[in-house]
């Protein structure tokens, strides 16, 4: 039974690739193939999650050494990593091929690519990015820089999973915050902190802030080069200036990285951890972050759903995350969870109920004496 649950896992976590191949197919067929990405996130998943349920299985502590050293697992979110800098210049390249499609097209194919490289590709670089190898923290800086996100690496490391359900965090959303209001809090406030961590850290190293050492530069430049090589090749290809190519690239970069705010959003939605006595806060426990162990989008998602073991243990690799009954749990996955947080009145509705039972059982945060 456990080396069977192990093997679906296994295979399962392949499953994130099916997106990719629906937005190179549905492109080449056109019209309605220009929505499958959304239409399989969105509609097909939120189904299988409803009819396969939930998967609370853990991975036996006499296994996790094994699993967690296993090469299978890194050669998938590896190999994710330099597929999404090639689906992105091939999804440039695509755009350019016909700058005159209906608008509905547009909308549809630039959707669908900021699903896969927002919803898969920020969630591989995550990933990576926890990963105490250079070679790792490059890849995942890597998929950043094909969605304008990169400063996402220094701020997730060093802010969000110091300051998570606090106030200080500008990723864990308020209770009543609708995710739009808080969209423009954490964008803003993320990118400010980031300069700012990184200014810190400049400063310890006695490293010029204007200087090559610092890695918010190179993170607002980068994709800049990145999009003006893809622009290059794509005018070569299609012999003309495809300024089309511009738009598009920073337009999916949005989808992408609203998709990891709207993530951000439910994660940790009205959570808050205990001020102490002496000013600072409780540490972080499985009970600071929403959980949700439905095994279709955990698959999908590399089990980021079981989000409470990851910040509370933020090294664990995802294919050993565990489920805790003791953790807040979300009445469905992920992609079900994003179609709700998009309509706030249902939201709060279902929500705020179930934070006010999490604050009955944990109470609610006292302040500091």
């Amino acid at each position: 039974m456990k080396v069977s649950k192990i093997l679906i896992r296994k295979i399962g976590f392949l499953s994130a690739f099916i997106l990719p191949v629906l937005l190179i197919a549905g492109y080449y067929q056109g019209g309605i193939g220009y929505f499958y990405p959304l239409i399989f996130a969105f509609v097909c998943i939120p189904l299988m999650d409803y009819y396969v349920g939930e998967d609370r299985y853990n991975v036996p502590q006499s296994l996790e050494r094994i699993l967690s050293t296993e090469r299978y697992y890194r050669f998938i979110t590896h190999s994710w990593a330099y597929l999404q800098v090639l689906l992105v210049m091939w999804a440039c390249w695509a755009a350019a091929q016909n700058p005159s499609r209906p608008w509905y097209e547009w909308l549809g194919f630039t959707l669908s690519t900021g699903v896969v490289t927002g919803g898969i590709g920020i969630t591989v670089a995550h990933e990576l990015g926890h990963k105490n190898n250079r070679y790792d923290q490059w890849m995942a800086q890597l998929i950043l820089m094909t969605v304008c996100y990169m400063h996402f690496f220094i701020e997730h490391n060093y802010g969000h999973h110091v300051h998570v359900a606090t106030p200080q965090d500008p990723a864990t959303a308020r209770r009543g915050e609708s995710f739009y209001r808080f969209w423009w809090r954490t964008v803003a406030g993320s990118f400010r902190s980031a300069w700012n961590i990184e200014k810190n850290r400049l400063n310890k190293e006695r490293k010029a802030f204007w200087s090559i050492h610092n890695r918010m530069l190179w993170y607002v430049v980068l994709p800049l080069l990145y999009v003006g090589f893809v622009f290059v090749l794509v005018s070569a290809s299609v012999n003309r200036l495809a300024w089309e190519v511009i738009p598009f690239f920073f337009a999916q970069s949005i989808v992408a990285f609203s998709l990891l705010e709207v993530v951000n959003y439910i994660e940790h939605y009205g959570l808050e951890r205990r001020q102490l006595p002496n000013g600072r806060y409780e540490r972080v426990r499985p009970i600071h972050s929403w959980n949700a162990s439905h095994m279709i989008s955990n698959f999908f998602l590399f089990q980021l759903q079981r989000h409470s073991d990851h910040h509370a243990y933020a090294s664990r690799p995802y294919q050993i995350l565990r489920h805790f009954d003791e953790s807040p749990q979300l009445p469905a996955g992920y992609p079900s969870m994003i179609l709700l947080a998009l309509v706030p009145p249902l939201w709060f509705r279902i929500m705020d109920k179930k934070l006010d039972e999490w604050q009955s059982t944990y109470g609610a945060p006292p302040a500091a004496a």
